[in-house]
């Protein structure tokens, strides 16, 4: 394994220890923590125990000469990296290893971290806003919102990091101000934005000029059923036309959309749904439908991974930036196990067989660079 491909994309990595007193290299430190990830551990002492379990292979690869570090060590190191520093490195990597094509859609979304809640000082949950690449399920990027802010401003911070070229970036109704949309035409993408009540003037203009092709059936008509429950989804598009001058604001508008849902669970209990979009892409029926299906599957392709697979809202890390930290951390091994094609299993199998067999941990690893170096 080329592990010199890999901390090449780290070597800029402040490592804020007196060099005297450095025993276990960063470096080392950051990969153990990384491999460990990727094993399903969930906190230092798990990670501690994974090294020990692993010391063989870590030594026979040049890592920890003096000797596995333990956790308290692992933690004060991780600790006090800078999470934008690490953000950073996490960036130039992900850029190297995921290669996109021209309408891609990257759905920006926001989650918040459970357990990362702060009981020394009250300090609140940490609320991350990542950038997911739907059609290979790679996390592109995230950063922490302001303690006193939320996604609105983050969001603009996530935008300017991405390359987005070509692409189309869903975003919740929150994400649906003038600012950012400007802010993704003017970087070469398109958006596809959710439009609800704090854009009410555009809600209920798109509304109105959506209502007679709402009333009638859509290609793009899906039904579902699971569980007793049936679903039925249909998506509507039409040209902004006239609106693009009664908005002048909303740059590049091209394309409004309509998503309407329509439930029906084993009681009997019904439910119907619209969901208001507009885009600067001219889209078609099916295009949109993809992109809003895509956005949708954040929830179950990331935030539900993280969740239920990795246990990241269970997880009690949060002193200093710690949390910011592993968080990042999840997503580096998500995307590592979901790089490894030879394998046909779920994330969790992934993580137990990685945890077991440092061969098919390796071969994990190396999907990531080996894409690195094809690109």
């Amino acid at each position: 394994m080329q592990l010199d491909a890999f901390s090449e994309f780290f070597s800029e990595l402040h490592d804020p220890r007196q060099s005297a007193k450095i025993s276990y290299p960063l470096f080392d430190i950051l990969f153990l923590t990384v491999c460990a990830v990727i094993g399903g551990c969930e906190g230092w002492e798990d990670i501690e125990d994974f090294g020990q379990a692993h010391s063989r292979w870590f030594q026979d690869k040049g890592l920890f000469p003096k000797g596995l570090p333990v956790h308290d060590t692992i933690a004060r190191v991780m600790s006090s990296l800078a999470p934008e520093q690490f953000q950073a490195c996490f960036l130039k990597w992900m850029q190297a290893v995921n290669t996109r094509s021209k309408g891609e859609l990257i759905a920006i979304d926001g989650k918040v971290l459970r357990s990362s809640y702060n009981r020394d000082d009250r300090q609140s949950t940490i609320h991350m806003v990542s950038a997911f690449a739907s059609a290979n399920g790679m996390v592109l990027g995230q950063v922490k919102t302001d303690a006193k802010s939320n996604e609105i401003t983050a969001i603009p911070e996530l935008l300017a990091l991405l390359d987005m070229t070509g692409c189309l970036i869903s975003i919740d109704a929150m994400g649906c101000q003038t600012e950012i949309a400007a802010q993704i035409v003017d970087k070469g993408g398109d958006y596809l934005l959710a439009v609800k009540g704090n854009q009410e003037t555009l809600h209920r203009a798109i509304r109105e000029a959506l209502a007679p092709l709402a009333r009638e059936g859509s290609h793009q008509a899906r039904i579902e059923q699971s569980r007793g429950r049936t679903e039925l989804r249909e998506y509507h598009v039409m040209p902004a036309g006239d609106m693009v001058k009664q908005f002048p604001m909303w740059k590049g508008l091209s394309t409004l959309g309509v998503a309407i849902g329509y439930r029906r669970d084993s009681k009997g209990n019904e439910s119907l749904e619209y969901r208001y979009y507009i885009s600067s892409a001219a889209l078609t029926e099916e295009q949109f439908a993809k992109g809003v299906r895509g956005h949708w599957g954040i929830e179950n392709q990331l935030h539900w991974v993280l969740d239920v697979t990795m246990k990241e809202d269970a997880c009690p890390i949060y002193r200093g930036d710690a949390a910011q930290i592993l968080a990042t951390v999840r997503h580096m091994a998500l995307n590592m196990l979901r790089a490894e094609k030879g394998k046909s299993a779920s994330i969790r199998r992934k993580q137990k067989i990685a945890a077991m067999n440092s061969d098919y941990l390796e071969q994990v690893i190396v999907a990531g660079i080996t894409a690195t170096s094809e690109k």
